[in-house]
């Protein structure tokens, strides 16, 4: 029988740059080292380690807010070590948390919280730690933390979308350092330090946007800020608006609009409703992707923009 719990996968990304840059051996050191301090972390928070998996950790805590915590601690320490390391060398963590049922087995453990936290800390960013609804349900208000809506997302394995938030984690001190970061890697596009920026293209047309340009209407109709001639595609089919430092992804049509994020199989599919933007990717309008001939919108996000996650 299986117990309510939380249930955090915690990933390093960029591992493959980080071995080719030092080495096997210097490398596999390292990534060892920084596992065992995040195992360290989560059992300071009374979490139990459950597994490292190569480059990642999956922890299970019976207290939501200590699991919380504990992934909280673990995003500002390593971004205050990443101070000391060169850019080359970088390996950024990743997260996913979900509260659910869990049953225990010979000391691992099963049940869909587990497989959920898994695609969360797979589908989330390099900086990033995606939850589920349920477990901000579980925190409620009292625990003071600050979460962003992402909207439906759909996850394999299960019928239907998954509502799933992304935990504002960082303070003072590591938000300066993230904007820090974003200055010096911006290049062909700067933008202001509190700004976003986006770029569309759809066949041979491309535009960009920044933040202060928002809203920004998709469609066919004349007034649409970004055109799109299809019978299929709404005379005002989708928005996009700035909300608390993110580009809101908003359908408007009378068919759906689907997202696919770069290096997801899994969409996103809208239907009066909103989702995030983050890193890259497509949005299908008026008809889904497994539709060759969908009329497609390509977006990316700038850097100085994403590294605000």
């Amino acid at each position: 029988m299986g117990v309510q719990a939380t249930v955090v996968f915690v990933d390093l990304t960029g591992s493959t740059a980080f071995y080719e840059a030092l080495g096997n051996a210097k490398a596999a050191q390292t990534v060892t080292r920084l596992t065992q301090w995040i195992s360290d972390v989560c059992a300071a928070y009374q979490g139990r380690v459950v597994k490292k998996l190569g480059d990642g950790v999956l922890a299970v805590f019976v207290g939501a807010e200590n699991a919380v915590r504990a992934v909280i601690d673990i995003q500002r320490g390593h971004q205050l070590r990443l101070l000391k390391w060169p850019a080359v060398i970088r390996m950024e963590i990743k997260a996913g948390i979900a509260y659910g049922e869990v049953v225990e087995v010979e000391g691992d453990c099963y049940g869909d919280a587990v497989n959920v936290a898994s695609r969360l800390s797979d589908l989330s960013g390099a900086n990033q730690v995606w939850v589920t609804e349920a477990l901000v349900d579980e925190l409620g208000d009292d625990a003071g933390l600050r979460f962003l809506r992402l909207g439906p997302v759909s996850i394999r394995g299960r019928a239907e979308p998954l509502p799933l938030y992304r935990l504002e984690w960082q303070d003072g001190a590591v938000s300066e350092f993230l904007t820090m970061q974003a200055t010096l890697l911006q290049t062909e596009h700067p933008v202001e330090r509190s700004a976003g920026q986006i770029h569309l293209s759809y066949l041979d047309h491309s535009s960009s946007f920044s933040s202060a340009a928002m809203p920004v209407h998709l469609g066919r109709a004349e007034t649409a800020e970004f055109f799109i001639e299809d019978p299929r595609v709404s005379r005002l089919h989708a928005r996009i608006e700035w909300r608390n430092g993110a580009f809101f992804l908003t359908d408007m049509s009378s068919f759906g609009t689907w997202v696919r994020f770069a290096g997801s199989d899994n969409d996103v599919p809208l239907r009066r409703n909103d989702c995030v933007l983050h890193a890259s990717g497509e949005i299908a309008l008026g008809v889904p992707f497994n539709d060759f001939s969908t009329p497609t919108v390509r977006f990316s996000l700038s850097q100085s923009h994403f590294s605000f996650f």
